[in-house]
């Protein structure tokens, strides 16, 4: 098994890959190699979809006979 294929097996065990986006955007910004305006896209982002994720899952569950 190579090292990408254990890398991915981790992160989909244990951390969502938008999540992993968010954490590596935030790094970016505290190494200034990422503007604050671009963090803030990236962050509104990841919010907004974690929101959508839970709104349809939230949806699936309660129209289940």
């Amino acid at each position: 098994m190579s090292t990408r294929e254990k890398i991915d097996r981790f992160l989909r065990k244990w951390i969502s890959r938008k999540l992993t986006v968010f954490v590596v955007a935030s790094y970016g910004l505290f190494n200034s190699n990422l503007t604050s305006s671009d963090w803030v896209i990236i962050a509104t982002a990841y919010v907004s979809l974690e929101g959508f994720a839970d709104i349809v899952d939230r949806l699936k569950n309660n129209n289940r006979p």
